[in-house]
């Protein structure tokens, strides 16, 4: 049997260890590099990221891997965006002022809310173990890399934005915080995206990063 390889895009921002520990603990040959012909021929690509939007845009602008990333897209490679690689999917966010992100998901990032429904104020960033339940407007996870989640399992969160998409039918997951319904797990065509850390959300993650592997 051959082992599946994935491509983590190397950009100088994010916990490039910790996913490729997750996805090696997954049996995945992995690859850091930023190479734009290595991530081309890749089998699988990943987008991690933490930190400031605009700041991760220009990072990965420098290195000429902008357009390498939506070829990946259009080529049709699985993708995976991690937090904020998550975010970086969408048209553009808030965040410092307007940023432009790469566009593959329609949409906005925009800031969690900093009060609850009730009124009451709550702890920005979210940070912590969140339950998964399926977002609203959309079709159901069964046949996606949440396939062997169940409703109601918890990921391990750290962020104030969060990646709204325009076509809540892109929205796979949400988490429930202080009542706002915040996206978890975005996705369109092969392109996918987890606001929470996978490869720090204990059996949960590696059941996410064992479906990405084998997808």
């Amino acid at each position: 049997m051959s082992v599946s390889e994935v491509t983590i895009i190397d950009y100088g921002v994010g916990n490039l260890l910790s996913v490729q520990r997750g996805f090696e603990h997954c049996r995945a040959k992995t690859i850091i590099t930023s190479d734009p012909e290595q991530i081309l021929r890749s089998d699988r690509v990943v987008l991690p990221g933490v930190g400031a939007f605009g700041d991760a845009m220009l990072a990965l602008d420098r290195l000429g891997l902008v357009t390498v990333v939506k070829e990946v897209a259009r080529r049709r490679i699985p993708l995976l965006g991690i937090c904020l690689g998550m975010q970086m999917l969408l048209d553009e966010s808030e965040e410092f002022g307007l940023s432009r992100g790469l566009g593959l998901i329609s949409g906005r990032v925009i800031p969690v809310p900093h009060k609850a429904l009730n009124g009451e104020p709550h702890k920005i960033p979210h940070i912590g173990w969140n339950a998964l339940v399926p977002s609203r407007g959309g079709s159901g996870w069964g046949d996606s890399l949440l396939g062997d989640v169940r409703e109601g399992e918890a990921a391990y969160f750290v962020h104030s934005f969060m990646a709204v998409p325009s076509d809540d039918t892109h929205r796979l997951a949400d988490c429930v915080y202080g009542g706002h319904f915040l996206p978890a797990v975005i996705r369109r065509d092969r392109i996918v995206g987890c606001q929470f850390h996978p490869e720090k959300s204990g059996q949960v993650g590696l059941r996410i990063l064992r479906s990405f592997v084998s997808q």
